[in-house]
């Protein structure tokens, strides 16, 4: 690696220095906001102070606060890298010409998934060089807080979905600086994954960073997780605080602020594990009704317009819910009669009529296998269908997608599961040395990673998608299959 003059990038608090990365310049681990501690834990995101001399931009910041992820079966296990002083940061892949040829790229800055609990923009899985070098686009990765240190609600304290004020931080420093970096700060596409496309549908319909987002692109949403209600989080928050042992009257800005980082996941680990019941794919905490950044349910803000004019590509992976139930033996070892039980519980009437419309296609398939199905269909395929049909009858730019890739070799059956597309948009394949996704020596990995990221960067580009026809509403034949 060589560091040019170029990579050195002027921002708004001070300068910074890439490496170079073959075709791309790559700035890690750069503050978008104030390190969350002290008295900025369990607050708003502030400005960064800035700094004087250039700072090194070679490695990316920590990760925010956080315990193992539930999904580390599936993509495979990390080590901790957590630390809360330097979390806030984005992670910049900018093409080497953006940086001299005074051509501004389109940008795409794309959130992690983890359930709104766990993850980092700067992890290996989701380094965006490769992308930027495939589709001349300026790639943008960021963190923001999780768990109860992002979505803790206790407003009394200012703590009300902070981790999607991070996330509107983080924009807003696209906005700010991503000139800086040769990005075009008017073609912004705003996407993620999982719980990262939740976080992109609702920066998009926020009329506090509506503006600022151009284009959309949610991988895998789970739309079909209704926001906790006020008195649910208020609640949640309230055994949260019993397992802290901070008493009702205390000061309990002053309390949280003085327990050591690894106390509160500790403590969000019993929580968990408390509230946690087969087929219940919540976490204790995410983004609340009612609080910052949503204002409105997804479909009531939808209903308003907020998307209007903004294209959309929008997809999900075969078997989405196999990554949450394949591993659990409370799934696996379920009957007709308690797969339908606890259906009902989560779904009503409709997710029984669900379990046996699929009963009924799959004669042979097991009690879990269905079950497993209705999970795919009520988390993330019936709200995602719903989310286009909606936009492309309003004469929206549409795009459907879906990620069909199973790996060769598979003896937890997980298929096209939640997360599998990763390795193929970012072509970090090396990443995932322990993913089941991956598993088996199949050749043509790179050439369907190519075709993927390619579309979904010309998408970035231009907001179309070439030889691919836009969505209609209910016309399954529109959407495209990738595997």
């Amino acid at each position: 690696m060589s560091v040019s003059e170029y990579a050195v990038v002027g921002t708004d608090r001070g300068e910074v220095r890439g490496v170079e990365e073959g075709e791309v310049v790559a700035f890690r681990g750069v503050p978008y906001a104030a390190s969350p501690v002290g008295a900025l834990r369990f607050a708003p995101p502030q400005a960064h102070p800035g700094w004087a001399a250039v700072r090194d931009a070679a490695r990316s910041g920590p990760s925010v606060p956080q315990a193992p992820s539930r999904l580390e079966l599936v993509q495979g296990p990390r080590v901790a890298d957590w630390q809360e002083d330097g979390s806030l940061t984005v992670n910049v892949f900018a093409p080497r010409r953006a940086l001299v040829d005074g051509v501004a790229r389109p940008v795409l800055l794309w959130w992690h998934g983890g359930g709104f609990t766990s993850g980092s923009g700067g992890w290996d899985w989701y380094d965006g060089g490769r992308l930027a070098a495939l589709g001349d686009v300026v790639v943008v990765t960021a963190n923001y807080r999780v768990g109860a240190l992002g979505y803790l609600y206790l407003p009394e304290v200012g703590a009300a979905n902070l981790g999607f004020q991070d996330q509107a931080a983080a924009l807003r420093w696209v906005r700010d600086n991503i000139a800086f970096f040769g990005g075009d700060p008017l073609r912004v596409t705003v996407g993620g994954q999982s719980a990262g496309a939740y976080s992109s549908l609702m920066l998009a319909l926020d009329p506090t960073t509506n503006a600022m987002v151009h284009r959309v692109l949610l991988q895998s949403g789970p739309f079909g997780l209704a926001p906790q209600d006020q008195h649910q989080a208020a609640e949640t928050a309230d055994a949260y605080l019993r397992l802290l042992d901070i008493p009702a009257g205390a000061d309990r800005a002053a309390a949280l602020r003085a327990v050591p980082a690894a106390q509160l996941l500790d403590a969000y680990g019993r929580l968990s594990a408390q509230l946690a019941s087969p087929g219940n794919a919540a976490p204790p905490m995410y983004p609340v009704l009612g609080a910052p950044g949503m204002l409105h349910p997804l479909r009531k803000a939808l209903a308003g317009g907020a998307l209007e004019g903004k294209p959309l590509l929008i997809g999900t992976t075969r078997e989405e819910a196999t990554a949450f139930c394949a591993f659990d033996p409370r799934i696996q070892h379920l009957t007709t009669a308690t797969a339908l039980d606890i259906l009902t519980k989560l779904g009503g009437q409709a997710a029984r009529d669900a379990y046996q419309q699929h009963a009924a296609a799959r004669p042979q398939a097991t009690a879990a296998e269905i079950f497993t199905a209705v999970q795919t269909d009520i988390l993330f395929r019936d709200d995602l269908l719903h989310i286009a049909d909606h936009h492309a009858a309003g004469g929206n730019t549409t795009y459907v997608y879906q990620f069909d890739y199973a790996p060769s070799q598979d003896p937890h059956r997980l298929g096209a599961t939640h997360c599998a597309e990763l390795p193929f948009l970012f072509g970090t394949f090396d990443a995932f040395p322990h993913s089941p996704v991956l598993a088996g020596n199949d050749p043509d990995r790179p050439a369907l990673g190519r075709a993927f990221a390619t579309a979904l960067t010309g998408f970035v580009t231009s907001g179309t998608a070439q030889d691919w026809l836009s969505y209609a509403p209910a016309t399954s034949a529109r959407i495209r299959h990738f595997g």
